[in-house]
């Protein structure tokens, strides 16, 4: 197969013709002669660009009488036409972000982002890390108010990944790009009862900071631009380029519970590759200690009659042993960014990442009351000098990566061809420590204490070849061709991590269990502007996709924009979409043995996967892709060079949305009397209990963005600007299909604790509020935060919703400039101290007997209160 992807690109690329190119050089000031590092240059009518160094610099290769487009946040885009010249001066005056040029969401050609008909953000890694947060997922959390990821204490290895989302979506319906290439899934699916149960995501944990240059954030549906899960909307993460100085960066950060210490440190440098080329290089290290907020029941979740040394235990450990917080980790990066001149017409490109991490979380504390009707009053369990119980700790070793080899080169005048190879991968193997097989101690006697459950590996590999051009002055083309391979491997556990019951806390991965599965799939997409008028844009899309496993999907788009002369523009959009169904929900298989009374052998329970024989009898179909409607409209103006607002409505129909069930049992028999048809099912197949994941939702999603950005205030010495954003949102779950099997025995596929997941785990609103000032000396950032209300629905056997009411986290962050190459900085996050509200027993969802004050479900701000920075940049 991959012998025939690399003749098709050859044989594509071999049409290519060429024509001469020069490379200029020039340097981008302001009218006051300041330089601008990170200043945008791009070759109109293409996506050839690069971007300034921290001197302002730049270096491109451009064919004869190309026109430059040269923008920079907060200054007025200009166009400059090379004829002829080698090195130019490029001034901008202070203008306005509406004018940012962006290359996500078009690609037929770059707009800025007043002209586009989508609204996009297009964020700097300043203003990211202004946040005062240590990786990008923390960073987008308190910059994008539609974008929420929070951590998940005590949650397997949901806990060392925190699902992200747009929009409330789900972390599977966010499209991640690097460099506008599709960025590789994680190999983990979320199982956990946290927000995106059931779902996959991107790993944005192994994309460190250091070497991004800004963050493009498309907030519409573009499955017709770029294929399956972007219902919700894509991030594009841009790389650094070439840069003059090299940077070293290093933070350190505790809270103020003197827990959660983290250290950080990275270095960025770029150096010539041949004549015109470059390589930009990080390295980036972080390390980050555990974070405890357990409640503190003592005695108070005793059993009735307790032994004295339990009694003394619980009052000397009011926790009770738990840990609630943030995990143990410990991550390491590599990325490498490059670009080559090609003869007189193409460029060479490629960008490599690898991240490795370790970590460590927590699951629940055994106190040795829970266990003795188990295991008996045995020493391991219950007594080890002054140590009661054990906690299981369940400890993770990821690796990321993804690489990208890649050609652009004209075609004639007119036309711009990109060719490229894209490999990406995600594995997480898992350690448990501290536990025991209890099963194994009563058959034998003896135990280990660490196990290896196995792990799982997710691969990508993918062919692209893009084509975009104008047809006329008036419109605009793109056209591309996509092949991509996918795999997932689950690896076996060692034999006592899932003998019987397997290892407390997680069993390991039966040989059965255990597997490698791949598909297929061909896309092609086209993509038309038409300019009718200076003012007035029609663009339209269409992209045809066919899997392997399960089929084909069309997906299109229309939107228009209309130009308010030159202060604003109406835009609106309309777009189907699509998200496959991953390779995990289709085959995973999570499951342990337990002994059932009345049962000759040991019966199944836990996650089956979709083809399993008691699956299928309970009228459970083959996955499918769930398709998206997904309209938008909305209004941007400038009201002078320094005031520009944004406002867009939306609505998102997401229709047979694949959801991970309810727990599916017996209900009134057992497995040698089963009383309905479900039980006889469960019963036939030696199955006790059962998930799995099915195409049974419909949701809407309606919400409202707001942007407000006002520039360049005098403000003593210095400028300050000002910001603020919005989200609003509302998801309901309008329907969910019940196989006739199960909806005639009376099952609830999807129960209220579970749908509240979908509609009630994100906040309904977010608000971000910024302030910063900046002088000769001084960068000041003063943000707040407001997270909206969140639900913890109680669970179908009962219990009382509590509603946490909205939280504001107030941040302030600052750098001083000692020298024109070395800055301090430091910060303080969540000044007030700020915690969600506490959980009420009346919810009656898992709290563990009071271990938990906080919600283990849903998340709004986190659960680590005040946090301190202080940190370090030297350029050299």
């Amino acid at each position: 197969m991959m012998k025939k992807i690399t003749l098709l690109f050859v044989a594509i690329f071999s049409i290519s013709i060429t024509f001469a190119q020069s490379t200029i050089t020039g340097t981008v000031t302001d009218t006051s002669n300041e330089v601008l590092p990170g200043a945008n240059i791009v070759v109109k009518g293409t996506k050839n660009g690069t971007s300034t160094d921290f001197n302002g610099k730049f270096s491109l290769s451009v064919n004869d009488g190309a026109v430059l487009i040269i923008s920079f946040a907060g200054y007025t885009t200009k166009e400059v036409s090379v004829n002829g010249k080698t090195n130019l001066t490029i001034v901008l005056s202070e203008g306005l972000q509406l004018d940012e040029i962006v290359i996500t969401g078009n690609r037929a050609k770059p707009r800025t982002i007043l002209d586009s008909p989508v609204p996009i953000d297009n964020i700097s890694i300043k203003e990211l890390q202004n946040s005062g947060k240590a990786t990008l997922d923390r960073m987008l959390t308190f910059k994008v108010p539609s974008f929420n990821s929070q951590n998940q204490a005590i949650s397997d290895a949901t806990a060392h990944y925190d699902p992200a989302d747009l929009r409330g979506l789900g972390p599977s319906r966010t499209l991640v790009l690097i460099n506008g290439k599709r960025k590789n899934q994680s190999a983990q699916v979320y199982l956990n009862r946290t927000p995106g149960k059931g779902e996959v995501g991107v790993d944005l944990k192994s994309i460190p900071t250091a070497a991004i240059e800004r963050v493009e954030v498309l907030r519409d549906g573009a499955s017709a631009l770029y294929g399956s899960d972007a219902i919700a909307g894509v991030m594009n993460i841009i790389l650094k380029k070439n840069v003059e100085y090299s940077t070293f960066t290093t933070a350190a950060g505790i809270t103020s519970q003197k827990d959660g210490f983290n250290l950080s440190a990275d270095y960025n440098t770029s150096f010539e590759f041949g004549e015109g080329g470059f390589v930009n290089l990080t390295l980036g290290y972080y390390k980050q200690q555990i974070t405890n907020r357990a409640g503190t029941p003592g005695v108070a979740d005793l059993p009735a009659n307790p032994l004295p040394n339990w009694v003394a235990w619980a009052k000397a450990n009011p926790d009770l042993g738990m840990h609630v917080g943030q995990p143990e980790m410990e991550k390491k990066d590599l990325f490498v960014n490059l670009e080559h001149p090609l003869g007189e017409k193409a460029t060479l490109y490629s960008f490599h990442g690898f991240t490795t991490r370790t970590g460590q979380s927590f699951a629940y504390y055994r106190a040795p009351y829970w266990r003795q009707a188990d295991v008996g009053d045995l020493e391991f369990l219950t007594r080890k000098e002054d140590f009661f119980g054990y906690q299981p700790t369940f400890e993770t070793e990821i690796n990321d990566y993804i690489n990208t080899v890649g050609i652009r080169y004209p075609i004639g005048e007119n036309w711009n061809s990109d060719i490229s190879l894209t490999y990406g991968a995600n594995d997480v193997f898992y350690t448990v420590n501290n536990s025991v097989n209890r099963d194994h101690l009563k058959d034998y006697g003896t135990s280990p204490t660490s196990f290896k459950p196995g792990g799982y590996r997710l691969t990508n590999v993918i062919g692209n070849y893009d084509l975009n051009g104008k047809l006329s002055e008036k419109v605009s083309v793109a056209v591309g061709l996509e092949y991509k391979i996918e795999s997932f491997k689950a690896f076996e556990g060692d034999p006592l991590s899932y003998y019987k019951g397997g290892s407390d806390s997680f069993a390991g991965i039966k040989p059965a269990e255990a597997g490698f599965w791949s598909r297929n799939n061909f896309a092609t997409y086209a993509n038309l502007d038409y300019d009718v008028n200076e003012a007035f844009l029609i663009g339209v899309a269409g992209r045809y996709e066919n899997f392997s496993d399960f089929g084909s999907n069309f997906s299109w788009k229309i939107n228009s924009r209309y130009k308010l002369g030159e202060k604003g523009a109406i835009r609106a959009s309309y777009s189907t979409g699509f998200r496959a169904p991953t390779l995990h929900q289709r085959h995973l298989t999570n499951s342990q043995y337990i002994i059932v009374s009345g049962s000759s052998e040991p019966l199944l329970q836990g996650t089956l996967a979709n083809n399993n024989p008691a699956v299928k009898a309970l009228g459970v179909p083959s996955l499918f892709a769930e398709t998206a409607k997904n309209i938008s409209a909305g209004l941007t103006y400038k009201f002078d060079r320094d005031f520009t607002a944004s406002i867009d409505f939306y609505q998102i129909k997401v229709d047979d949305r694949v959801l991970f069930s309810s727990q599916i049992g017996y209900k009134n028999g057992t497995a040698a009397n089963p009383t309905n048809p479900v039980e006889q099912i469960l019963s036939s197949n030696n199955v006790v209990a059962v998930q799995f994941f099915i195409n049974a939702g419909n949701t809407k999603t309606t919400g409202t963005d707001i942007t407000i950005n006002y520039r360049n205030i005098d403000f003593g010495s210095g400028k300050l600007h000002a910001s603020f954003a919005a989200n609003f949102n509302e998801t309901t779950l309008d329907a969910i299909s019940t196989p006739a099997v199960l909806a005639n025995a009376g099952y609830n596929i999807f129960d209220r604790q579970e749908q509240g997941l979908i509609t009630n785990s994100r906040p309904k609103s977010k608000m971000i509020l910024g302030l910063n000032y900046v002088n000769d000396k001084w960068d000041i950032a003063f943000n707040n935060t407001r997270f909206g209300q969140v639900t913890i629905t109680a669970p179908q056997s009962g219990g009382t919703d509590q509603n946490l009411a909205a939280k504001i986290s107030t941040d302030i962050g600052f750098g001083y400039k000692l020298t024109d190459k070395i800055n301090i900085n430091g910060g303080i996050n969540n000044i007030f101290d700020v915690y969600p509200d506490k959980t009420l027993k009346s919810t009656n969802t898992a709290q563990a007997g009071g271990r938990f004050i906080y919600s283990s479900e849903v998340q709004q701000l986190g659960q680590l209160g005040t946090n301190f920075t202080v940190g370090l940049n030297y350029q050299f």
